[in-house]
């Protein structure tokens, strides 16, 4: 198309030299496209290398390549994605632009094809290429937003797959060690019976040994269900548990088991329990029941497993907004101790998940958990609402977003406002450099359109101007200033001696060159008058 476009603009302008007017822009045009590619800026530089060549024409500066220099300049603002540089190399190339105009000393008419067509067909094109990449780059943004999010909800939902597995281990732990270790302590005392007969000593102890294979069993099914340390060092609470749990289908007991229930239960498998509670019962958030059942529950299977034969001392307390629970176990009794090894401290970790998981309830509910040695046994206290309002943040928890909760996507918003950001500052760039460019060349050309107008003497005037006659008779007749741009061929035109000539234009045509009318003077009255061509012959 470009091609075709210099060959139709050298047959139209009929150029004398077709190697000049038609060879040499087809050969830099066959560079120039394939290097637009890879190398716009080079291509446009090229290109507009062409377009100042042409201001040395004498009979127009303009050329069919201005279409090809627009075109170009539109694949560099498509292709490249910075703007600095290829703003720089745009205003360079005006610049040669200019200094080809000065070099040649060309019309005003060249001057402003120089200033006003070129910088359009650099700049405007350009930032209509800027307009539509930036056009793509949105788009393409948006389809990758929309994958990653695509990709954040299947990571959304392993990580709830994976939530319930956890909280399933954390329900088999509860549930299943509670009772083994109720069961544990019956057998025990059963094996210390006077009434048994030594076979069925011998079957409590298998029976105790089957118990223990099957915590240990228990111990690494959770270590199963649970996340592997490789592939999250640092894994998420689950802040929502399963509503069955909540309820209880799935914990120790019943739906419905209470703290008494569960006291009871523990008294009547031979645990020392003493328990009290002070205050009003409060009608308690069925979360915060169940929760306080928990408490009690894990703090009694840890004493049960850590500290067998010891005393334990369960505290209720409910105040006007919260409620206060403390469990106390005293050390191992000295028969059971030797039996059974040095007591233990809870811990958190593959076969410890209770007190984690316990301390996750806790701050989800709102409140605090404490846990640690007291007087030789263990203590756990929690402090716990009557009502569950909020989800605060546990104290010196760090801010950051944890897995589970920054699946919001905010670095996505934030990508998106960017490309946002930039096509807001490519449309204002698209609107603004139009602006600009008529706040600058609108002077200009008004201003160049007054010279020209008010240079014109038209023929009329120029035949009544008759040589001898002094100024004063002649102003009437004359412009109200002398055309300020004669081609040099007029100023070296043969003068008599000791004469001033001026140049007026023979027409007001502001698009086509018109002959010059020359007027010398001597002092203040007219010598001569003759009409100068504005092309020089």
């Amino acid at each position: 198309m470009l091609a075709a476009a210099t060959v139709y603009g050298f047959r139209d302008a009929g150029a004398p030299s077709p190697v000049l007017g038609l060879l040499l822009p087809l050969a830099v045009l066959a560079v120039a496209v394939p290097l637009s590619r890879h190398r716009p800026g080079a291509a446009v530089v090229l290109v507009n290398g062409m377009c100042a060549l042409g201001l040395a024409d004498a009979a127009t500066p303009a050329n069919a390549q201005v279409l090809s220099l627009a075109v170009l300049s539109c694949l560099l603002g498509a292709r490249v994605a910075e703007a600095r540089g290829p703003l720089l190399m745009l205003v360079g190339c005006l610049t040669v632009d200019v200094m080809m105009c000065a070099v040649l000393r060309v019309q005003p008419v060249w001057w402003f094809y120089t200033l006003a067509v070129l910088p359009a067909a650099l700049l405007l094109p350009w930032l209509a290429g800027r307009y539509v990449r930036g056009r793509r780059e949105l788009v393409r943004e948006g389809w990758q937003l929309a994958h990653r999010l695509e990709e954040r909800q299947h990571l959304v939902a392993e990580r709830a797959r994976l939530a319930e597995r956890a909280d399933i281990a954390a329900d088999m732990h509860d549930s299943l060690g509670h009772a083994l270790s109720l069961v544990a302590l019956r057998a025990g005392a059963l094996e210390l019976s006077p009434d048994l007969t030594d076979r069925d000593r011998s079957d409590l102890a298998e029976l105790r040994g089957t118990i223990a294979d099957a915590v240990e069993h228990l111990r690494e099914t959770v270590a199963v269900l649970h996340d592997a340390p490789d592939r999250d060092p640092d894994p998420a609470p689950a802040p929502d548990p399963a509503p069955n749990r909540e309820t209880g289908a799935t914990a120790a007991g019943p739906a419905h088991d209470t703290v008494e229930d569960l006291v009871a239960r523990a008294v009547a498998f031979g645990v020392p329990v003493r328990w009290e509670r002070r205050g009003t019962a409060p009608t308690l958030s069925p979360l915060v029941e169940r929760g306080l059942y928990r408490i009690v529950q894990e703090a009694l299977t840890n004493a049960l497993k850590h500290a067998p034969g010891g005393a334990i001392r369960l505290r209720i307390t409910h105040r006007t907004d919260r409620t206060h629970v403390s469990v106390v176990n005293d050390a191992p009794t000295g028969a059971v101790t030797a039996a059974e090894g040095p007591a233990k401290e809870p811990t958190a970790g593959i076969g410890g998940r209770g007190l984690t998981g316990l301390r996750e309830r806790v701050t989800v509910l709102g409140g605090t958990l404490r846990t640690g040695p007291h007087e030789g046994g263990f203590r756990v206290t929690a402090d716990l609402p009557h009502q569950v309002t909020a989800r605060p943040r546990p104290r010196g928890a760090s801010r950051a977003p944890s897995p589970r909760t920054d699946i919001t996507t905010p670095e996505s918003s934030a990508r998106l406002a960017v490309a946002r950001g930039a096509a807001r500052r490519r449309y204002a760039a698209a609107i603004a450099a139009p602006v600009v460019a008529a706040a600058f060349f609108v002077p200009a050309a008004v201003l160049l359109a007054w010279q020209l107008t008010t240079s014109a003497l038209p023929p009329s005037r120029f035949d009544e101007l008759t040589p001898g006659r002094p100024r004063a008779e002649l102003a009437p007749l004359l412009p109200d200033r002398p055309y300020p741009y004669p081609p040099d061929h007029a100023r070296s035109a043969p003068r008599p001696p000791g004469t001033t000539c001026e140049f007026y234009r023979s027409g007001r045509d502001l698009l086509d060159e018109v002959d010059l009318y020359r007027l010398c003077w001597s002092g203040d009255r007219l010598v001569v008058k003759d009409t100068v061509p504005m092309k020089n012959q």
